[in-house]
């Protein structure tokens, strides 16, 4: 019998028994949880891409506009040519071209691909990273267990998990964390701490529990990482010199070479941002230049997890709010489509060198396979092992599922 199914056994046979309460079976999986060491990497695509000039070209209609096709390294899948060097690792990647959804506003949208749910007023639900973090992070993590690189209009952070499970947010990679550096000595450090904590106490007594314990799980884990020799993972200057070249010097390139040494360094969950595609006017040469700064970041990445023999532990995804629309403006551009885009998936038990799903011939509806936002956000919870329906409670106590409805996607683990 494997480690893993002894855990489960005991842990089933406790409780049968009364040996042990609900929560501490609980604990028991979350323990084993987190010492799969998966990690999960989000490339978010800040103003959604378009999905005909990345993997789901349309060379020959009408609406595929300039935009040709390339072989790839996986015989019979092609996507757009601004893409070079992913099409050389295609092997590695799984294509959704039939993502669908109905939201077109880019703060609904963004908030719906990184929670599964829309925005409400009385409920705050933790984005996609939150989720990760309090599943399966390390407990004991010296660096925040989730780090987003760059800037986006997502709002959505702990939610109902509370501020520790916010991001730890990097404005650009290659610069030190902001504020981030002991500037006095260990030990007057620590005694600023334990003084704190006594203050803290005063407020907590009369009424302010809550806003306390918020604040002191924020400085036990800036504190912690503070003092932490593995601080030096944010260090991109460690890195030689042909490495850092092949990553490229754009601020999304830095940030895939971050997200890959803050994996190596034990954070569960980084998300790195690239601007730039909300492409309404001279989208073909704007989306150009955005493919030129994501291409060889991306396909670096993966090669990297690969031959660091990482890539099976780490889910990569890569998405943004939705796609664009087939017919091109009066501007050359293209708006908002939500009805049919696509995704990009690698490692954590994905099967690359495949495509999934696939819209008519001129890319305005989806004819096989349709995959929603919850499908989506299921499938990527089960590649990191972790329960979709698992239940956190709201301030009101109301169970709130990880992901409300969808269906795993399979054929990704095909």
């Amino acid at each position: 019998m494997r480690r893993r199914e002894f855990l489960r056994t005991i842990s089933a046979a406790g409780a049968a028994a009364g040996l042990l309460s609900w929560p501490e079976v609980m604990a028991l999986n979350a323990q084993e949880l987190r010492k799969r060491g998966m990690a999960c990497i989000l490339l978010w695509m800040q103003g959604g891409p378009s999905q005909f000039e990345t993997f789901s070209p349309k060379p020959g209609h009408d609406n595929g506009g300039p935009t040709q096709a390339i072989p790839t390294s996986v015989e019979g899948i092609e996507i757009a040519e601004n893409l070079p060097e992913l099409a050389q690792v295609m092997e590695h990647l799984c294509l959704i071209r039939s993502m669908t959804s109905r939201e077109g506003s880019h703060p609904r949208a963004t908030y719906l691909m990184h929670t599964g749910y829309l925005p409400t007023a009385s409920i705050k639900y933790p984005s996609l990273g939150a989720m990760v973090a309090h599943q399966i992070a390390p407990p004991a993590s010296e660096l925040p267990d989730f780090v987003r690189v760059g800037g986006g209009r997502d709002s959505s952070g702990g939610g109902l998990l509370g501020t520790k499970y916010d991001p730890f947010v990097v404005p650009r990679a290659g610069r030190p964390p902001n504020n981030a550096a002991l500037t006095t000595s260990r030990s007057r450090f620590e005694r600023r701490l334990d003084l704190l904590g006594r203050l803290e106490s005063d407020y907590e007594n009369s009424g302010g529990r809550q806003e306390v314990e918020n604040h002191r799980n924020l400085y036990d884990t800036t504190s912690k990482m503070v003092l932490s020799p593995k601080m030096s993972a944010f260090d991109l200057d460690r890195e030689s010199a042909a490495v850092r070249e092949a990553y490229g010097s754009s601020p999304f390139g830095t940030g895939c070479l971050l997200a890959r040494r803050l994996v190596e360094a034990g954070v569960t969950f980084i998300e790195v941002t690239a601007g730039g595609w909300d492409t309404h006017k001279d989208n073909f040469n704007r989306t150009k230049t955005d493919c030129e700064q994501i291409d060889q970041p991306f396909a670096q990445l993966i090669g990297d997890l690969a031959e660091r023999g990482m890539l099976d532990s780490t889910l990569v995804m890569w998405m943004g709010e939705f796609g664009r629309t087939p017919r091109i403006n009066g501007n050359t551009g293209r708006d908002h489509y939500p009805r049919a885009f696509n995704v990009a998936l690698a490692g954590g038990g994905v099967k690359g060198g495949q495509v999934i799903g696939k819209t008519d011939a001129g890319g305005t509806s989806v004819t096989d396979r349709p995959v929603g936002v919850t499908d989506l956000l299921r499938t990527a919870l089960t590649a990191l092992k972790i329960d979709p329906d698992h239940e956190n409670m709201s301030p009101i106590g109301r169970p709130i599922k990880l992901v409300d409805g969808g269906k795993v996607v399979q054929e990704v683990f095909a």
